[in-house]
């Protein structure tokens, strides 16, 4: 497959502030933003022993999705393991959980297996695994390439942190984050994991209120509908209301140009658009 890379870089004003937009979204449907990144090494690399791929998350992620078609690609059997599929999602099918479906992916509510054969490829939940260094390496290239010897403050908002953990390891800029899924304390676990006793570590941001991951807030919709209303591009509905708040809430830390990094996750904004439409008319 051909992949858009080097990823186009966009510029727009939104609140009264300058960010530069590394658009990861654009390099494909199926692997989009840190998706591509994550999984480059698997894209590229052939693993003649691997017969099975297995992972674990949230019954409509978009990991999982961007798994179920690596597995298809590759001709390996895919088991995707939840704790808990809601009723109304398995009566009404839709988002990254049918499209998966769709590509082989067998669902199982229930915990992960401790233990694997050598033909079965574990990959942590969003991806989280060495082999991700890979292709976000090739992302901080990028960015230098562009950025030359401008001084640039990085921002992404994180999951498990993989993302921005590696490209502070390849960055000599600062890169900032802020917890989506659990707090500080889960991003810096999730950090050490990664192997950052010793590392440089992104700087971590909090917002001015306690979110709860997966839950809807209507700051959320409407900061979403006004950045696709006032830039023209469309933000993933789950990571990037939570992003953009924060990074605005906290724009006086910033000392130099700001390079926001859209890491796709559009698949999803289906399923999320549907709850804010049952939840809030």
């Amino acid at each position: 497959m051909r992949l858009q890379l080097p990823s186009p870089v966009t510029h727009v004003r939104f609140a009264g502030l300058e960010v530069v937009l590394k658009r990861d979204d654009l390099i494909d449907s199926d692997f989009s933003g840190n998706k591509a990144r994550k999984f480059w090494y698997f894209l590229e690399n052939d693993l003649p022993h691997i017969r099975h791929l297995v992972s674990h998350g949230s019954a409509q992620s978009n990991v999982m999705y961007s798994l179920s078609v690596l597995a298809r690609m590759k001709g390996w059997h895919f088991t995707y393991y939840v704790d808990h599929i809601a009723s109304w999602l398995k009566s009404h099918p839709h988002g990254n959980y049918a499209a998966a479906h769709a590509n082989g992916m067998q669902i199982v509510e229930g915990p992960v297996p401790h233990h694997f054969d050598k033909e079965t490829l574990f990959i942590a939940e969003g991806g989280r695994q060495k082999e991700a260094s890979h292709g976000i390496s090739m992302l901080a290239e990028e960015l230098r390439a562009h950025f030359g010897d401008e001084k640039v403050d990085i921002f992404l908002p994180s999951g498990t942190g993989t993302t921005a953990f590696y490209l502070q390891q390849y960055l000599p800029w600062r890169v900032y984050t802020t917890a989506c899924v659990g707090n500080s304390d889960y991003l810096r676990k999730q950090f050490r994991m990664l192997g950052g006793e010793n590392a440089r570590l992104p700087i971590i941001l909090e917002s001015t209120k306690k979110y709860h991951f997966g839950k809807l807030y209507p700051e959320f919709f409407k900061i979403w509908v006004e950045l696709k209303d006032q830039t023209g591009v469309t933000f993933d509905l789950l990571y990037d209301p939570k992003g953009w708040i924060t990074m605005l809430e906290n724009r006086d830390l910033f000392s130099d140009r700001i390079c926001y990094i859209h890491q796709g996750g559009l698949r999803g904004n289906e399923s999320m658009h549907k709850r804010y439409q049952r939840k809030y008319g």
